[in-house]
């Protein structure tokens, strides 16, 4: 399998970000990353994907869309779609006919920053979604960057703190947002993706002789990314590698990492059968027993959770090894120590042993 690092959810000028899609471009090509996947507030721009290349660096530009209800108090219920073909702001009054219309026009779609709260000092309300009825949608957020810093700002020096020192302030995804993934995992007919968001906005931050840009975008796209495991590598064909991305997606072959303390990549969650290997996203049988392996990139503190309870944890290892018959949604979480607090570092799409 290809591993490639994939930013997601964020905005440009053409919504309330500050930079032009080349901006962004070259933002997360300076951050080493393979891919960025736009998304701006209700509004699907066209004619802007497409490669960037310097040199032997190259990074791939997808354009989506973060649809929400601008009528509904305080602008719930904002739902990323990624890979449609038409302009769907039109739907968003009624979230389950848009993640329909969604994919009936063959889009990826993700529940966006599902729990977050509100951040007075900048007069920014909750964005969480409400309606749990919805169905049939790819997946949610699970970690957000902009909405954890609107949790851990919950004084004036704490908001000044970690609008100046944003690698302070990332610890890892709200514990109600984790939480509320795993009874959706539990509950739900089928499966639900996680995805790491930068929810990038480059805000330029105005308070009397102070002039701040909150959290600019390279600094984001080194943070809080998505490792996509492809079947083959990126040809630089637009058509071909864009649908190698949202299949990668779609499946769950991913998992989200914070890379800002140490790259994630070379992280692997496999299991074993007598049917042979499967990967995050992939649905095995436990009839026969499996044996679940989690390899690191360097020794950490890992997790392996079974239906959202640890089942085995392992505090300084590069491999975490565990054999079962017993079904069930089987994830792992890894933490590390950066800037003296422990912090999350990876969350893997779960594999799903019936």
């Amino acid at each position: 399998m290809e591993e490639i690092v994939v930013a997601l959810h964020m905005h440009t000028v053409y919504s309330d970000g500050n930079g032009k899609h080349a901006d962004l471009a070259a933002a997360g090509l300076k951050a080493g990353l393979d891919a960025i996947l736009i998304s701006d507030h209700n509004v699907w721009v066209q004619g802007l994907e497409g490669y960037l290349q310097k040199g032997k660096k190259r990074l791939l530009t997808l354009v989506g869309e973060e649809v929400h209800d601008q009528t509904l108090t305080k602008g719930k219920n904002h739902l990323l779609i990624f890979g449609h073909t038409r302009e769907l702001a039109r739907f968003a009054s009624d979230p389950q006919q848009l993640i329909n219309q969604a994919s009936a026009s063959g889009g990826l779609t993700f529940i966006a920053h599902p729990i977050e709260d509100a951040l007075p000092a900048f007069g920014e309300a909750a964005f969480n979604w409400e309606d749990w009825q919805v169905s049939g949608y790819t997946g949610i957020e699970l970690w957000n960057q902009m909405s954890e810093f609107k949790t851990r700002a919950t004084n004036l020096p704490k908001t000044v703190l970690h609008a100046f020192f944003p690698q302070l302030m990332t610890l890892s995804p709200l514990e109600a947002t984790l939480k509320l993934w795993d009874e959706l995992l539990i509950h739900s007919k089928q499966p639900v993706v996680a995805v790491g968001g930068a929810d990038a906005h480059a805000l330029q931050i105005k308070r009397g002789p102070l002039r701040l840009v909150l959290y600019p975008y390279e600094l984001q796209f080194r943070s809080i990314t998505n490792h996509l495991l492809l079947p083959k590598a990126l040809s630089g064909n637009l058509t071909q590698d864009k649908a190698l991305i949202y299949d990668a997606l779609r499946a769950g072959h991913s998992f989200i990492a914070y890379d800002l303390p140490h790259s994630a990549k070379g992280f692997r969650f496999t299991v074993n059968s007598n049917d042979g290997t499967f990967w995050m996203g992939d649905q095995v049988s436990a009839e026969a027993g499996l044996t679940f392996q989690a390899r690191l990139p360097i020794r950490a503190h890992v997790r392996l959770l079974r239906n959202g309870s640890v089942v085995k944890e392992h505090t300084d290892r590069e491999v975490l090894t565990y054999l079962t018959k017993e079904p069930g949604i089987y994830r792992v979480e890894v933490y590390l120590d950066y800037l003296g607090r422990h912090r999350a570092w990876i969350f893997s799409n779960p594999i799903y042993a019936r």
